[in-house]
């Protein structure tokens, strides 16, 4: 049974057997094949535990093995529903609202949004063919928002600065994707729309000096917004919407976003916008089934990983 609503889902996965066998299927639709350690495939189920016994090398392993569910003490009853609340909610779901309504710290809450965001990430071969909008935007806070002493030293320069760079292509009625970038460099921003955007693809990019040169492996069309927001055809105006998705997620529901942790953010909005035309439950199935062979330690989501290899 594959549920079509939030009511549907408690209902179904607050039962541990249920919650289990439902995320056994999506994993191992054609049943458990070798164990995930010696990759044997002689095993046995351990009901009681709800786990397997290899024969070859004696240790059990359980669904969550190899998943970003890994090692987490809680159950598949709170994963589950969290994973639904996150790929179904808008404008995103806070760590906050998450730890109210599982009832769980709210650290806690915030290690497993990272987690499922970590599914949620596409990526694919495939690059876009059809027209393609082309933009960059900034993420980070309002300087009106800032302390005075703060504000009066981050007000210098562009209006952009010390902000993070954000650049996105998207193919009209298709995918957007999205990178966090240093600057908005030639060789930075052409680089990447080479490597997502086919050869000879209809671009549309705003007037920055950046994108000169184009042309030489697209049809490249600018719309000048210090003129015109839209010429027939040529705008970016796909593009500048999803940029108004994206920051009213952060700035209604997360507030304040660490750089470090923006390309996951990226990735949730990204997954929202392309697996728009699904309802709830298939949305919900995409993520659950994307769910092994992505492992996310909190050493490595702050960062701590690094600094230990670095010393």
């Amino acid at each position: 049974m594959q549920p079509q609503s939030l009511l549907e889902a408690t209902r179904l996965f607050s039962n541990p057997d249920s919650a289990h066998a439902h995320l056994r299927d999506l994993r191992w639709p054609d049943g458990v094949i070798s164990c995930p350690n010696c990759k044997g495939t002689a095993h046995y189920f351990l009901a009681t535990q709800r786990r397997w016994k290899c024969k070859g090398c004696k240790k059990q392993f359980s669904v969550k093995v190899g998943t970003i569910f890994e090692d987490s003490p809680l159950g598949l009853d709170k994963w589950l529903i969290a994973v639904w609340l996150v790929t179904n909610a808008k404008n995103g779901i806070s760590s906050c609202e998450i730890a109210r309504s599982l009832e769980v710290t709210q650290k806690t809450a915030w290690f497993m949004l990272h987690r499922i965001r970590l599914a949620m990430q596409q990526g694919s071969i495939e690059k876009l063919v059809d027209a393609v909008e082309v933009d960059e935007t900034y993420i980070g806070g309002k300087a009106r928002n800032m302390h005075p002493y703060t504000r009066k030293k981050k007000i210098t320069g562009t209006g952009g600065k010390d902000k993070t760079i954000v650049m996105g292509m998207l193919e009209r009625g298709g995918p957007v994707i999205t990178y966090v970038i240093d600057r908005p460099k030639k060789q930075t921003l052409q680089g990447l729309v080479k490597d997502n955007v086919l050869a000879d693809t209809q671009v549309y990019t705003d007037a920055l000096k950046s994108y000169d040169g184009l042309g030489e492996w697209y049809r490249h069309q600018v719309i000048d917004h210090a003129v015109s927001y839209v010429d027939g055809h040529v705008h970016t105006n796909g593009m500048e919407n999803f940029w108004s998705l994206l920051k009213r997620t952060i700035g209604g529901t997360y507030v304040s976003v660490e750089p470090f942790h923006l390309f996951r953010y990226l990735d949730e909005q990204s997954f929202r916008f392309n697996e728009r035309r699904l309802n709830d439950g298939d949305r919900f199935k995409l993520v659950a089934g994307a769910i092994a062979g992505k492992r996310l330690t909190y050493k490595k989501l702050t960062g701590k990983e690094l600094a230990a290899a670095q010393v």
